[in-house]
């Protein structure tokens, strides 16, 4: 659709942050998308040939634009687009986006899409259960979100990420601070990870404009690097999210770690990155560092935290298996509309 197209479209979205980082899903106004499952739907919304940071101009992809960019979103939005799920086995399925395109992955989404999939009964929360699974499909997979439950309240809730592997180590990227040695890992979508202080930084907010272009420098430097491509899924290649992370003390539970996540082209994740935190867990399990009934805990730039562990007993073939535990809480509802004089249209990013 074009803007022309849009100005009679009434666009109602619910708001959530999960640790700080935003979430806004599209609740109505959505037109049908074309495909049998959701990799299908995000390959129809990235066009032929389009990456997931640089889609396609289309007229589907306006209402992104619309819910991103500026005066209605901005360059921290995140948010996702409810769709069928591929089969019965899931509740929904979902469209990741941000101000670039379309993720494959995105765990604090997640966890906000259970939150508010039990906050408004879509998934029923039975009386006296204390956590309730929401099944949802996502382009790199079928993952789930438990949310927890007491007195008829959400407390908390949990992600459980696809398998998560490690594909490299000590990846040498040359950037403007000097070569670091690199560790790549998929979790839906691939990480690089690195100790700030290899670069002379320090995870804090004073920093974040030298991590954010050290962030994207590193993911320019990996583009087609082998050890990045997803074995099953050449949509599910490429370095999504750079992750640089500093050592705090051990907490009696296991590792202490605070990060910041540049993804696509340079935005920060205000959380500690959910499917990041999950290449992360297969990252220090794979030193030896992180152990079964060790928990990482692992803060955001921000100061908000997840923890997170691995599931031996449902480790498969591709790779690990993690959870993530976090919150998500409800900031907003809105409804976006085009009026057709506004010469700004969809909006603008700065």
């Amino acid at each position: 659709m074009s803007p022309t197209d849009l100005r009679p479209t009434e666009i109602r979205t619910i708001d959530y942050h999960t640790a700080g980082e935003p979430f806004r899903i599209v609740s109505e106004g959505l037109p049908p998308l074309p495909g049998d499952t959701v990799a299908e739907r995000r390959a129809t919304l990235l066009g032929p040939g389009g990456p997931g940071t640089a889609p396609r101009p289309g007229a589907l992809d306006e209402l992104r634009r619309l819910l991103v960019r500026e005066p209605r979103g901005h360059a921290g939005m995140y948010g996702g687009f409810v769709v069928p799920p591929d089969d019965d086995g899931a509740h929904l399925g979902v469209l990741f986006w941000h101000k670039d395109g379309y993720s494959t992955a995105c765990g604090h989404g997640t966890m906000a899409l259970g939150v508010w999939a039990v906050d408004t009964g879509l998934v029923t929360a039975p009386a006296g259960r204390d956590d309730v699974q929401v099944r949802i499909d996502v382009p790199s997979g079928r993952v789930t979100a438990t949310v927890h439950r007491a007195a008829g309240r959400t407390t908390g809730v949990t992600f459980r990420n696809v398998p998560a592997r490690v594909s490299a180590r000590k990846v040498p990227v040359t950037t403007s601070l000097g070569t670091v040695e690199v560790d790549l890992a998929h979790a839906g979508a691939c990480y690089a990870s690195l100790p700030a202080q290899a670069l002379g930084l320090t995870v804090d907010r004073a920093a974040l404009p030298a991590l954010t272009r050290a962030g994207r420098e590193i993911r320019d430097a990996l583009a087609g690097h082998p050890a990045t491509r997803h074995p099953g899924d050449p949509l599910l290649s490429g370095v999504y999210g750079v992750i640089l992370h500093e050592e705090l003390p051990d907490t009696p539970r296991g590792p202490h770690q605070r990060n910041v996540t540049v993804f696509a082209d340079g935005q920060i994740d205000r959380s500690p990155c959910g499917s990041g935190t999950s290449a992360r867990l297969a990252l220090l399990a794979d030193e030896g560092r992180l152990g079964a009934g060790d928990v990482l805990t692992h803060e955001s730039v921000a100061g908000t935290v997840f923890t997170g562990r691995t599931v031996p007993a449902a480790t498969t073939e591709g790779g690990l298996v993690t959870e993530v535990t976090g919150t998500a809480h409800r900031t907003g509802e809105h409804r976006f509309l085009l009026d057709p004089d506004d010469a700004l249209g969809t909006g603008f990013a700065l």
